[in-house]
């Protein structure tokens, strides 16, 4: 299934619930920004132990690194939920990575500036598929006992003929109807 595939308008299967839900919003840019927040925040507050030595990562800026990781999860989910805003939300996702270099480690050890980065483009990026498109031409369907005139209308049995607008309708109003 490609990108300019539209997702189907009709209730979807219970096993596809799941995948028309995702067809219809930036889904991955959304999960690659909550997955570039998770380093960012979780990183100056961390520690790592070898043997008996205990190596932390903090700086001075942990609060900052934390309200930028909290900012980029709820920029990934309003990218899910609220795809209208996803071009806000993708900017405002590349802006806080590019914070987070200098405030949390170096973006989290690059790995969640690189998360956010990409997600931010995704979103800024992503568009819906566009509405099928309405056609003039009616859809084929089979007629039981009607006849063709030249011009291609059909006439079927118990419907009265129903041609162009004579003149005197297209002078009521402007061929618009009213009541009263």
């Amino acid at each position: 299934m490609s990108a300019e595939t539209l997702a189907s308008r009709e209730v979807p299967k219970k096993e596809n619930r799941f995948k028309v839900w995702r067809q219809t919003r930036p889904f991955w840019a959304g999960l690659f920004t909550m997955l570039g927040g998770v380093p960012i925040a979780y990183l100056p507050y961390g520690d790592m132990r070898l043997g008996n030595v205990t190596i932390a990562m903090a700086t001075t800026a942990g609060a900052g690194a934390l309200i930028i990781g909290v900012l980029l999860i709820t920029l990934g989910l309003t990218m899910w939920f609220q795809p209208v805003v996803r071009v806000f939300a993708g900017v405002a996702a590349i802006v806080l990575a590019l914070v987070s270099i200098p405030v949390s480690n170096f973006g989290g050890f690059l790995v969640g500036f690189l998360f956010a980065l990409i997600g931010g483009a995704l979103s800024a990026s992503w568009a819906p598929a566009p509405e099928p498109e309405e056609t003039d031409e009616p859809a084929e369907a089979e007629y039981d006992g009607g006849s063709a005139h030249e011009d291609g209308t059909v006439m079927t049995a118990g419907v009265p003929d129903q041609r162009e607008a004579t003149e005197t309708s297209i002078d009521a109003k402007g061929g618009r109807n009213s009541a009263g």
